[in-house]
């Protein structure tokens, strides 16, 4: 059954990849490989894996000795929900602040200041605003606000999707150096394996080089300018300067106030940015109290939440269900395993999980990782090998770089990608040909960068 479960999940990923040769949306398809894959797991293993027979045991204790196997996958299952729904409510949340701004034309705040058509030079200005933004707020949500930036900037489909892809490179290179960047290093920085200082101050250069090698790369394939879309052309209810700036100055204190209430709190980064909606959705409802209906309903949550790519989301639901299988049925697990029995130098395990991320989910690799290699005391005499796993150790510094990083390599690798892939509609094969090798690249020069800094 582990094979068939393989098999499944290779040819919904190839449903997905083929989205516009196949004719088929890919939410579609993730949704039928997400669900088929935990109804063959939960039908194909009479008994627990080996990898859960603990928590199965302590399953069947909690429920007195009678406790049901399909109880217990139904409990694992719920327990995958919990994080996935998490990411739904935050993308959910973030792309409504993200919409609710842009229908008060709150970015051209920004657009505004952007002068330059040049194709080269908008190129580094997106790139280093995404870069410096991902690591504030984090990778997902500076894809969805980015985006929105160029969907302002650009009007050319083809143009737009280069500039979208270097978004991703950029975001997550961005997101890799800061401990609330991206959502590995933030479970490293929680774990108690690596800190805030050395996370900073050991991996913003090694992140600095995976953005701009792509990005110097690309700038030799680019030439001209940009033609910009009629700001007029589309223009809904009509806002004033003050609506403008307060709606824009709002939802970016918003945006960063998610991070900062997770610190103080503890709770789930969605639970920062549903505070963070519903105090944007009394802004808006206060600010349009006195305009007609028709205006207001442009202008307010519930209009702009018609406008929300419901589709995006299901595909998230189903990329994420699907790889939870895999993880459940083992075989994330074997995946780890063998790299550690095959390559026996710390440097080139988390090479290969960087590049595996981008396959699956980096979350259950970085936690396979985690499970599989404990943090080491640090004392006197330590091996070596060992002493690359005590906190902030080598292994653990290195394993936040290409995780947060190797996710570039396709654009279904990270969370980034996959809000970028949904909002743009961009197809996986042409980011496969244009984005795919110059990020693998950056990857791997910034990998190398790490190596001689500190190997």
């Amino acid at each position: 059954m582990s094979v068939i479960l393989l098999i499944v999940f290779v040819v919904g990923y190839l449903a997905i990849a083929l989205e516009h040769n196949i004719h088929v949306d890919k939410a579609a398809s993730a949704l039928l490989t997400g669900t088929i894959c935990w109804a063959l797991f939960v039908l194909g293993y009479p008994e627990a894996p080996a990898h859960l027979s603990e928590a199965f045991q302590a399953f069947m204790h909690e429920h007195d000795g009678h406790g049901l196997l399909s109880v217990f996958y139904e409990h694992r299952l719920l327990h995958h929900m919990e994080e996935i729904s998490s990411i739904l409510f935050f993308l959910l949340g973030a792309m409504t602040i993200v919409e609710l701004v842009d229908a008060h034309e709150g970015f051209r705040v920004i657009t505004d200041k952007i002068k330059t058509n040049n194709k080269v030079k908008l190129l580094w200005i997106i790139c280093i605003l995404t870069f410096f933004f991902s690591a504030v707020l984090d990778n997902l949500t500076t894809s969805i606000v980015m985006i929105s930036l160029l969907r302002k900037l650009i009007s050319d489909k083809e143009t737009r999707w280069i500039f979208a892809g270097m978004v991703v490179v950029s975001a997550n290179a961005g997101g890799a150096w800061s401990p609330i960047g991206d959502v590995t290093t933030t479970m490293l920085w929680i774990g108690g394996q690596l800190t805030t200082p050395v996370i900073v101050i050991n991996l913003i250069i090694p992140s600095i080089i995976a953005m701009v090698v792509p990005l110097g790369i690309m700038s030799f394939r680019l030439k001209g300018e940009v033609s910009r879309p009629n700001q007029d052309a589309d223009q809904g209810a009509v806002t004033s300067s003050f609506e403008r700036n307060t709606v824009f100055i709002c939802g970016v204190l918003g945006l960063l106030f998610v991070p900062v209430f997770k610190t103080i709190t503890h709770l789930p980064p969605f639970m920062g940015m549903m505070l963070s909606l519903g105090a944007m959705w009394l802004l808006t409802e206060l600010l349009h109290r006195e305009k007609n209906h028709e205006e207001k309903s442009q202008l307010s949550v519930i209009g702009v939440l018609r406008k929300i790519d419901s589709a995006s989301v299901l595909f998230f639901l189903g990329i994420l269900l699907a790889v939870s299988a895999l993880q459940e049925a083992g075989h994330l697990i074997v995946a780890a395993e063998s790299l550690r029995a095959n390559l026996e130098n710390i440097y080139l395990i988390d090479i290969a999980i960087g590049l595996l991320s981008s396959i699956v989910d980096n979350v259950p690799l970085v936690a396979a990782s985690m499970g599989m290699y404990e943090v080491v005391d640090s004392v006197p005499g330590l091996s070596s090998w060992d002493s690359m796993f005590v906190q902030d150790g080598k292994f653990w510094q290195f394993l936040a770089y290409c995780a947060g990083t190797g996710g570039s390599a396709l654009i279904i690798g990270s969370a980034a990608g996959v809000a970028v892939m949904g909002l743009e509609k961009i197809d996986f094969i042409w980011y496969l040909k244009k984005i795919s090798l110059i990020a693998i690249a950056g990857y791997l020069a910034g990998a190398g960068v790490y190596v001689l800094m500190f190997a």
